[in-house]
């Protein structure tokens, strides 16, 4: 009950007065659109069942992942995904409403993207192929998860010129997607979707023209999350909301990846703010400051939501603080010197008080099942966008 309270309280605290929580400056209050806010979940290819997927109170449902191919199709998606597509889709007897797309792409799934996006035959190639799987498996829309373009990422193929075939490449699909609406009578609110998942720092936004790039996309997911990750040697929040009065003041937070993103040209009304439903964690840190910023040599950790619950929130020497800055909890042992960012229900409060005061489109978040058992996030999010 206290808990329930304090987010209550706090939403309340980050609205009135059209207050944000950077800095506690006043904000332009964003209209009205009155309509229902996204509830946007990633669900991947095991570790669920179709009982277990509470299909009300989510608006889409993101299948990951689909992969682009060598040969500039997609690569064919194996007897489980089927299965789950299926699953997924027979969740609209329950949600009427629910929209299935599927995502494409994801870390370590980006390798021939740049290709794909080359030409204008290359594209052509790409949407025919994507459009003909959603027809297949009955799908909503399409969720492109390029990682990422014009950069480096997990051993992926990337030129300078992305940043201007990204935008093609999005065209070409939703020029693919309204031809095959209009065959199938899908068209104006019904038309087929096509989101994309951005990165959340700033190197996203350099190296794309998002400006361009929205105007054929009907969400834009911000990956408002692993702006600290495994490939840092220094701790931090992974998810912030704000930026911490600590640490590199060059990071983004979520309040300046979405500013970014709006800077460039991304209306607020298109963008969905991403939510983890897991931590990272960090070993071997200095014990300073409790580890929060503070050098690590040990390994990384990738912890589900249900596993800190069940073994790390204030447990078996884990203590949980609160840094008010950034709106973020986390979790240090002294004796072990481990540090964990991660994201609860009090952190959810503030967030989704930004999403209303900016008038965003709503929430997305990784993944489904790292909240299955505890199934506390889910519901936290759906009772603080209400």
């Amino acid at each position: 009950m206290l808990n329930l309270l304090h987010r209550r309280l706090l939403s309340c605290l980050f609205i009135i007065g059209g207050l944000s929580v950077a800095g506690l400056q006043p904000v332009a209050r964003a209209q009205t659109t009155g309509r229902k806010p996204v509830v946007i979940g990633y669900v991947t290819d095991k570790g669920w069942t179709k009982e277990q997927i509470e299909a009300n109170k989510l608006t889409h449902i993101n299948y990951a992942f689909a992969v682009p191919a060598a040969d500039g199709k997609l690569a064919p998606l194996n007897a489980r995904d089927s299965v789950n597509l299926a699953a997924l889709t027979s969740l609209r007897a329950i949600n009427k409403d629910l929209k299935i797309l599927i995502s494409i792409g994801g870390w370590g799934g980006c390798n021939y993207f740049s290709d794909a996006a080359l030409t204008a035959a290359s594209r052509k190639k790409f949407t025919d192929d994507a459009v003909a799987l959603l027809k297949k498996h009955k799908l909503d829309g399409l969720d492109i998860d390029w990682e990422y373009p014009a950069q480096i990422g997990a051993g992926n193929i990337y030129r300078p010129e992305d940043k201007q075939t990204f935008t093609l490449f999005l065209k070409a699909l939703r020029d693919g997607l309204d031809q095959q609406g209009k065959l199938d009578k899908r068209t104006q609110a019904a038309h087929y979707l096509l989101t994309a998942a951005t990165g959340g720092d700033t190197a996203f936004v350099s190296h794309t023209e998002l400006g361009k790039a929205q105007t054929y996309l009907d969400y834009v997911n911000i990956m408002t999350y692993d702006l600290y990750h495994g490939n840092d040697k220094v701790t931090g929040h992974h998810s912030p909301l704000g930026q911490s009065k600590k640490g590199d003041q060059s990071r983004n937070s979520s309040i300046s990846a979405v500013e970014g993103h709006i800077r460039a040209g991304v209306p607020a009304s298109k963008i969905v703010l991403g939510i983890p439903f897991y931590g990272r964690g960090w070993t071997d840190v200095a014990t300073v400051d409790n580890g929060l910023y503070q050098p690590a040599t040990g390994k990384h950790l990738f912890i589900s939501h249900d596993e800190l619950v069940d073994k790390y929130i204030n447990k078996n020497g884990f203590t949980r603080y609160w840094d008010d800055d950034a709106k973020a909890p986390y979790l240090w042992n002294p004796t072990t010197q481990t540090f964990i960012s991660y994201a609860d229900e009090d952190s959810f409060a503030p967030k989704i008080a930004y999403v209303k005061q900016k008038g965003l489109a709503g929430v997305m978040f990784w993944e489904y099942v790292y909240d299955l058992r505890q199934k506390k996030l889910l519901d936290a999010l759906v009772r603080d966008l209400k």
